[in-house]
């Protein structure tokens, strides 16, 4: 059957072609709409089950009989048209003209009803997969004609809509692979490289997108439809396996899961893993709360007998980028902290998504127990959460941690933890966070430690005694307090009826692993509040103070009225904490009261009563968000990843300041062409206004490059290559290396310009020979013969010219200009020079073409990171271009020519 099957489909690619080929030359040979419209209808009618009758009425008569007569295959022929049309090369020949050719000449013509049956049902009813590769190059068409591109470009963004989100063809791929893989046509290794190539492609069309492009097209909400459908795919596929008594577990990943997986790490790649991660763990959740109120002692066998919960560590395991991996790990622990989630919930979420490949990839559990609790800092309850399901490797109590039935992890844990806490280098060079963090750790883990595991261990003791040690001779209270509740804790597992108390603060039976420090997120959201509900108390216990003096006023008189006011307006005063009290006046004042009672009437009568009405006090704290002045005071607040307001005040002014070039610009150039680098402005900014903080980031980033060229530069190159920085940076940095260069180019420096002089003096002069000798000053005038005011019999002659000021003269009344060009230095010697690029041509160039085709860890620009290449060859393009008719170029020409003309 099978074999029938294909032998007839090969018979039929003929066919098909011809037929292809027929349409292409009727559209080419079309006089009007509706002859094309017959031609594409011809063609349509054999794969897809049209109504020719929906569109009908919207053509001429004489084509309409046409349209209407044309023969209906059976749905088996038609089953194999389609087949072969989209599997082998008649689509792309016809998806060429139909996006090139008639959406720029006959689209527009087109009626709606028209349109949907005879165009668009070819990419939104064909194989999605093709119609994607087909479609999203597209989006970046070059030509000559303006009109003409906006009409290819504005069609291709039309049609991704409609197919990927108003037909689910990100969902449609997602089943293409999977019965690709279950398919004996498809080979899985041959699909794998199909599959990446897909993925890469769909996930670019956000950076592809042309301005004026719709928001669906827009990387959050594009990159959040491509989550909900995918994990819908996923979901649907896993759910057929269990029904089909097929094994989640099996070694050949399935091809919905490689191409989810595939999708996924790209996603993350490109800075968007919170979108990612902010459909995932709402959903397992949900699930995990729905077991919880229907069973209340939950294990690892609810979960795996569910197939709707098993799929969750099949879609980690297709994710093979580890770089993926970690940033997806991160971003799910905060999001639990955020949800509030709890220490049952937490842990059966990470069990459901990396229990797998925790037991089976090194790297993944090197990841949780050694760079999640020795590199990372997380809050302390995903310490927890880490702890209990990387080390302890069981479920949480009620209301504790968990101690498993394996030790041996803890053991080793607490050994390494202890081994870096007590090293003096970490104490005196770590950042107070770290050590927090690593303190907690340490302390959470000996508390789940006995003496006779603790016994065991070989290094332990000794570390958390030298650690301790080196913390009490610390001068800060608060490394000291870390000091002492370590020791608490030691001293509780060694002997628990006499502990061990260095610190008044260790009194209580449980230890505040946080140290009394706030997370800032809180802090802030604590103080905001207090403040603003201070603040609606005061205006509310000011208004009922004046709606009562009113009342009063009408039924007792004024002069009653101002006394009550002013006692009770007393009540609000503010007091100044620095002032002096002597408690004598106290005494005063309450012996005294009748003299002042009457004093003050007599003073309130006089004083306007205007001056005692309620004022808002909501903006008193305005004074206190001064502009930065200082850059090192910028590259502080921009430091301050928790302040938001800091963070914004210091993109405003970080411009101007570097533009100014202070004498600490040179030796702060490289902090903060880093600082402004990883700043996150997404996370900082309110949502609508990130454009305008990244464009201030980047202008003052062009502002360093072109001030402190050299000393940015070393910065910006080490950052490049860097795995610490995302592609979305790496981009950032070639785009102000591009503008920077063209800042430098069209910049005017001023210089001595060259005038040739007589090789040969000559002795005659050209002046007459009874003037002055024109010896004299650089800068001085030419003689002028002075009108005479003597006698008529006065045969003598005057002659006077100006002389410039001496240099410490100053001639008043005049305007004086001030610049950079040399004292006296007459404006015809000097000249005007418009290009500075390229003094400093090979220090942008040489070393950002130094080792690009290498491969580095999360660095790979001849594969995953193709983009970064090409804003790098353009970015090199750029920088010749400024540097051309210039002796620097012709010498950075050859090692250009030989980055591009090398094999990859």
């Amino acid at each position: 059957m099978e074999n029938g099957t294909k032998r007839r489909r090969r018979e039929l690619e003929p066919t098909v072609l011809h037929k292809v080929g027929d349409v292409i030359s009727a559209i080419n040979e079309a006089k009007h709409v509706d002859q094309l419209i017959c031609a594409l209808h011809s063609l349509a009618v054999r794969l897809f089950p049209l109504d020719s009758s929906a569109f009908s009425g919207s053509i001429d008569e004489q084509y309409r009989d046409q349209v209407l007569r044309t023969e209906v295959p059976s749905s088996d022929e038609r089953s194999d048209w389609w087949w072969v049309f989209y599997q082998g090369t008649a689509f792309p020949t016809l998806a060429r003209v139909l996006l090139y050719e008639v959406a720029s000449n006959w689209l527009a013509c087109f009626p709606i009803s028209a349109q949907k049956h005879v165009y668009d049902v070819f990419f939104v009813e064909g194989l999605a997969t093709e119609v994607v590769q087909t479609l999203v190059p597209c989006l970046q068409h070059n030509g000559r004609d303006s009109l003409r591109v906006n009409a290819v470009c504005s069609n291709a963004e039309r049609l991704l809509v409609l197919c990927l989100f108003e037909n689910d063809g990100i969902l449609q791929m997602a089943r293409e692979f999977g019965s690709s893989f279950q398919s004996e046509d498809f080979i899985s290794e041959r699909m794998k490289p199909a599959i990446s190539r897909v993925a890469q492609l769909m996930v670019s069309i956000p950076d592809k997108a042309p301005l004026g492009a719709p928001t669906s097209l827009s990387s959050h909400f594009f990159f959040k439809q491509i989550a909900i459908q995918l994990l819908a795919g996923v979901e649907e596929k896993s759910m057929k396996l269990h029904d089909e008594a097929a094994s989640l577990d099996k070694n050949d990943m399935d091809g919905t899961f490689l191409f989810v997986g595939e999708t996924f790490a790209r996603i993350c790649r490109r800075g968007s893993v919170d979108v990612l991660v902010g459909e995932v763990i709402p959903r397992i959740l949900a699930h995990i709360r729905s077991c919880l109120q229907s069973n209340t002692d939950l294990n690892a066998d609810v979960f795996e007998t569910n197939p709707g919960f098993l799929f969750w560590s099949k879609m980690m395991e297709a994710i093979k980028d580890p770089y993926a991996v970690e940033r997806m790990s991160e971003q799910i622990l905060h999001h639990l902290a955020t949800e509030q989630a709890s220490d049952t919930e937490a842990y059966w979420t990470l069990w459901m998504l990396f229990h797998q490949i925790f037991y089976h990839q090194k790297s993944v559990r090197s990841m949780f127990i050694d760079k999640f609790l020795l590199w990372k800092v997380f809050p302390l309850c995903c310490l927890r959460w880490i702890l209990q399901f990387a080390v302890l490797e069981c479920p949480p109590g009620a209301n504790s941690l968990t101690k498993g039935h394996n030790t041996r992890g803890l053991i080793d844990t607490v050994q390494r933890l202890a081994a870096v806490w007590s090293k003096q280098e970490f104490v005196q060079s770590a950042p107070i966070e770290q050590q927090t963090y690593i303190t907690a750790a340490v302390g959470i883990s000996l508390e789940k430690m006995s003496k006779e595991e603790l016994d065991a261990t070989k290094e332990v003791m000794h570390s958390i005694l030298r650690g301790v040690s080196c913390r009490l001779e610390s001068p800060d209270h608060l490394v000291r307090r870390m000091a002492s509740s370590v020791a608490l804790v030691f001293s509780k597992v060694v002997d628990p009826k006499n502990p061990l108390y260095l610190d008044d603060s260790c009194s209580g039976e449980t230890i505040d692993w946080e140290f009394g420090l706030v997370t800032p997120d809180k802090g802030i959201q604590v103080a905001s509040s207090s403040t603003e509900k201070g603040i609606k108390e005061i205006e509310n216990s000011t208004a009922s103070v004046a709606g009562k003096e009113l009342d009063s006023a009408v039924d007792g008189g004024a002069g009653n009225n101002l006394k009550d006011r002013d006692k009770k307006l007393s009540k609000f005063r503010l007091v100044d904490p620095d002032e002096i009290i002597d408690p004598a006046m106290l005494n005063d004042e309450s012996t005294s009261g009748g003299s002042d009672d009457d004093n003050a009437s007599d003073n309130s009568e006089s004083s306007n009563d205007s001056s005692l009405q309620p004022y808002d006090l909501s903006d008193d704290d305005t004074d206190l968000k001064k502009n930065f002045t200082q850059l090192v005071d910028v590259v502080g607040a921009l430091r301050k990843s928790d302040d938001a307001d800091a963070v914004e005040r210091a993109l405003d002014v970080a411009e101007n300041l570097v533009r100014a070039s202070p004498d600490e610009l040179r030796h702060l150039t490289g902090d903060l062409v880093r600082t402004l680098v990883q700043v996150r402005c997404s996370d900082l900014t309110i949502e609508g206004e990130e454009e305008s903080a990244e464009e201030k980031r980047q202008k003052a980033l062009v502002a360093l490059l072109v001030t402190c060229p050299f000393e940015s530069l070393d910065a910006l190159h080490k950052l490049l290559y860097s795995p610490n920085v995302d592609v979305s940076q790496r981009i950032l940095i070639l785009d102000i290396m591009t503008d920077a260069a063209q800042e430098l180019a069209d910049t005017r420096t001023m210089k001595l310009k060259r005038q040739p002089g007589a090789l040969i003096s000559t002795i005659l002069e050209t002046q007459p020979w009874f003037l002055p000798s024109s010896i004299g000053p650089p800068g001085a005038g030419s003689w002028k013969e002075m009108s005479g005011t003597g006698s008529l019999l006065n045969l003598s002659y005057s002659y006077e010219r100006e002389l410039p000021p001496k240099p410490h003269q100053v001639k008043r009344g005049k305007t004086r200009r001030w610049s950079l060009r040399l004292k006296n230095m007459p404006e015809s010697q000097t000249e005007w020079s418009q290009n500075k690029f390229p003094l400093y041509a090979a220090a942008f160039m040489l070393p950002a073409m130094q080792g690009f085709d290498k491969r580095r860890h999360g660095v790979d620009l001849l594969a995953r990171d193709f983009i970064v290449l090409g804003k790098l060859i353009y970015m090199l393009g750029v920088c010749m271009k400024c540097a051309s008719m210039h002796p620097e170029a012709s010498a950075l020409a050859s090692p250009l020519l030989d980055m591009l003309s090398s094999r990859y």
